[in-house]
């Protein structure tokens, strides 16, 4: 839902009246009588709110202190200041600061005071409309990046680890799957796309390069014993074997290497999970449970997956989102 409201802040009971009187046929108006009360509003509003102006001089703040704060905790806010011709060196101060879109000077002229506030309305379903799309967009880069990062481990796996890393690779995915996979988080403000993509070809290595390592590490596994005991030893603060039940407490370890944040470095422990199901080579399922997810070993012999296991289980992890 668009934020489609005005809220005012006066410390006149009147004002407040009258503005709410005026304004109430262009839009839903709310009122508050002080800054603290317009920011109590704002925490618990806020979503629903377009306009926000505000009285100038009142008792306890100014208003412009609430417009800054206004503009830090609510940037999609179209933020007006109202005052008297003596005080428009203030306003002055904060437009130029970025505090408010413009300001309106007491005493109102009601025509005018009208399509300002028709003005900021606008403005506000043009930002709200620009940051829908952009969302959007966000979420298909993110939805393409998470599929990129399926494609790449399944090179790094064939490439740095062993040729017959499918089975291995496909229990990884429907675990990722099952602990609820997040897209990546891209942070485009401290990235281009060339950034991005260096990025994740260093970080396609230094996975490689940890999965290597763990294969010597954990060795061959050739029994369901030993299989959960060297995982277990491997993460003890992450992985518990108790009574037989192997459970992965952190889900990290399930979701990292899908998830993780781009330009996000990688440590040797984040890709343990996966080390260990390409070092064990048999069909693994993953259940949610109260302390984590449990993780039975199926014992059965390790079928090759078919050749669209790759497409669906990205398919999979993409539906979850």
């Amino acid at each position: 839902m668009r934020p489609d409201k005005i809220l005012y802040v006066d410390d006149e009971p009147m004002a407040l009246k009258y503005f709410e009187r005026l304004v109430s046929p262009i839009a839903p108006v709310l009122t508050a009588l002080s800054v603290e009360e317009g920011r109590a509003i704002l925490r618990e509003r806020g979503d629903e709110i377009a306009v926000l102006i505000s009285d100038q001089r009142m008792p306890t703040a100014y208003g412009n202190e609430l417009l800054r704060y206004a503009r830090d905790h609510h940037p999609h806010m179209v933020r007006m200041l109202t005052t008297a011709y003596s005080e428009l060196g203030e306003a002055i101060e904060a437009i130029n600061t970025g505090e408010i879109y413009r300001y309106i000077t007491k005493p109102w002229d009601l025509e005018n005071l009208r399509a300002d506030l028709r003005n900021a309305l606008e403005l506000s379903a043009l930002r709200s409309e620009r940051d829908e799309m952009l969302r959007e967009k966000l979420a298909v880069q993110q939805q393409q990046l998470l599929a990129s990062r399926v494609s790449q481990l399944a090179t790094v796996c064939a490439g740095f680890v062993r040729p017959d890393f499918e089975v291995g690779l496909h229990g990884f995915l429907g675990a990722a799957a099952v602990a609820g996979c997040a897209a990546p988080a891209i942070d485009w403000r401290a990235m281009d796309h060339a950034d991005l993509m260096q990025g994740e070809a260093q970080r396609s290595v230094a996975i490689g390069q940890a999965l290597a390592a763990w294969q010597t590490d954990l060795g061959s596994l050739t029994g369901p014993e030993e299989a959960v005991s060297a995982l277990a030893k491997a993460s003890p603060q992450q992985v518990t074997l108790q009574d037989g039940r192997l459970t992965v407490r952190d889900r990290s370890l399930l979701t990292w290497p899908l998830e993780g944040a781009a330009g996000e470095a990688s440590l040797a422990g984040q890709v343990l999970w996966l080390g260990w199901l390409l070092a064990w080579g048999k069909p693994v399922r993953v259940e949610s449970a109260a302390d984590g997810w449990v993780v039975h070993l199926e014992g059965a012999a390790a079928p090759t997956p078919d050749s669209d296991w790759l497409a669906a289980d990205i398919e999979e992890l993409l539906q979850g989102l």
